[in-house]
């Protein structure tokens, strides 16, 4: 599996407390931040979690 780039596109303010925990669990900090992370079961729940405050790409190898 392709790792996956996870970025920031929404501010968590406002969002739900586990939200906000999840985003930065991803290691997310601010708007524009980008993290990349290995495609694993837990890392797509965490995605899936918080899919309308962030985007997600595949990434090459």
């Amino acid at each position: 599996m392709s790792p996956l780039k996870v970025t920031q596109v929404k501010s968590t303010i406002g969002a739900i407390e586990k939200h906000k925990r999840t985003v930065r669990a991803l290691g997310l900090r601010r708007i524009r931040d980008s993290r990349v992370h290995e495609d694993t079961p837990q890392i797509r729940g965490m995605i899936a979690k918080v899919r309308h405050l962030v985007r997600v790409e595949e990434v090459e190898d």
